[in-house]
């Protein structure tokens, strides 16, 4: 049924992720591109409404846009050695008080709670402090990089207990030593590292590009942190993309289960990601999100609401939760994101040598992706390692979909006995037949 409010679909669609993210910590950094071009307002909307929401938040702000201007309006150009600035004093004092005032900007627009605004009701406690630890880079290839640092550790339990106090964690692009020095850190570093040692549930990198696009300029919606090796290895050093991919994959290899690049160009990146099935921008994970596996007795519901409308519209023969519970070692099903988005069943025939391939259904939403291929291929691996050597089908409405891909015609002759015994004549169902090479 049609709403006058579609916003009300979506807020049903989107609840259960308002209840996974309820007490998950999120780090999320900012680039300073994004405080520079109008974008701010809205995302500090954004994190409020995540907060409200009950999103334990650690903002990560960049500044390197703002230190360039200011560099530029003095006529210095600073110098830059892999990929980083050499930050003299000249160029740390700017660092220190840049980064100040773009500290307390946000704890300002934080505080904003006029009848008005967005942020009317909402009682933000921003906190920021001492918290990243930090070591100069030292001399390297002949290099002095004077204030220039990287991030020691970060002081996770302070952050926590923060955290359980309902404050959002506020960390500047700065490092402290025990020696009382304060360094200049790269952003996506200090965001990476405090991500990894609170174990975050998510790290969010907000940068220039919406994510990552293969050679046909298709965005990759899902990478592991080895297929994105490659282009971090391949980008500029220093360069943002550069910056973010080294993030997101070491992030991911420390057990930060999801690290997202989304765009602050995009107005609905934050809160389309994280409150939408398939987010708008690309995801880095160690473990894919998207997975074909054997299926298991707490996939049956899944199933079921799977199947239903294909059962409805004749396409499949109706199958009880009695029937799916007893034959559920012979199914597989594609997982995403903890919903069952498609299935196949192998069921064998030993006597015959031969399997019947049945139940082949993608969900609407996510047909068009070659999944209908990759059930059949994991089917044919099944039927082989039983030592099988022909697949059957029969099907009412998909048979084209069966001759593309190496089936043939066959008549009811060529069923195993006992499937000949039950095949269902009314149905008149078509009978295709593949041989395993």
């Amino acid at each position: 049924m049609d709403t006058r409010f579609p916003f009300v679909d979506w807020f049903r669609n989107s609840s259960p992720y308002i209840n996974a993210h309820r007490g998950r910590t999120f780090v999320i950094l900012i680039e300073g591109d994004a405080m520079t071009r109008g974008r701010n307002e809205q995302l500090i909307q954004d994190l409020a409404l995540m907060h409200t929401l009950g999103v334990q938040l650690v903002v990560v702000f960049g500044i390197r846009p703002q230190v360039r201007l200011a560099l530029d309006e003095l006529d210095i150009t600073p110098e830059v050695h892999q990929g980083r600035w050499v930050a003299d004093e000249v160029i740390m004092a700017l660092v220190k008080r840049i980064s100040a005032e773009q500290r307390l900007w946000l704890e300002a627009r934080l505080s904003l709670g006029l009848p008005n605004t967005p942020l009317h009701g909402v009682e933000l406690t921003a906190v920021s402090g001492n918290l990243v630890m930090a070591k100069p880079l030292g001399v390297r290839e002949g290099i002095d990089f004077h204030h220039s640092g990287e991030v020691r550790r970060v002081r996770a339990a302070a952050i926590r207990g923060l955290l359980e106090k309902g404050s959002l964690v506020v960390l500047p692009p700065l490092g402290f030593s025990s020696t009382g020095e304060v360094f200049d850190l790269d952003a996506s570093e200090v965001a990476q590292h405090a991500a990894m040692a609170l174990g975050a549930d998510k790290l969010i990198l907000l940068g220039e590009s919406c994510g990552l696009y293969d050679g046909s300029g298709q965005l990759q919606r899902q990478l592991t942190p080895a297929e994105a090796e490659p282009l971090r290895q391949e980008s500029l050093p220093g360069s943002e993309l550069a910056r973010h991919l080294g993030a997101a994959c070491a992030a991911a290899r420390h057990g930060v289960a999801r690290t997202h690049l989304l765009s602050w160009h995009d107005h609905d990146a934050l809160l389309g990601e994280l409150f939408t099935r398939d987010g708008v921008g690309t995801m880095i994970t160690q473990h894919r999100y998207e997975q074909l596996r054997p299926a298991g007795l707490t996939d049956i519901g899944g199933l079921l609401e799977l199947l239903d409308p294909l059962e409805r519209d004749g396409m499949l023969v109706p199958r009880s939760r009695e029937r799916l519970e007893h034959e559920i070692d012979d199914y597989l099903v594609i997982e995403r994101d903890g919903m069952i988005i498609g299935c196949a069943a192998l069921h064998a025939f030993h006597d015959a040598q031969m399997a019947e391939l049945a139940c082949v259904a993608v969900h609407d939403d996510y047909r068009g992706g070659a999944r209908g291929e990759l059930l059949l291929a994991e089917v044919e691996r099944r039927a082989r390692r039983l030592g099988l050597s022909a697949l059957f089908a029969l099907t009412t409405h998909t048979a084209h979909w069966f001759f593309d891909h190496g089936f043939r015609l066959a008549d009811i002759e060529a069923l195993p006995t006992l499937r000949r015994d039950t095949y269902n004549h009314a149905r008149k169902s078509k009978i295709l037949v593949k041989t395993l090479a």
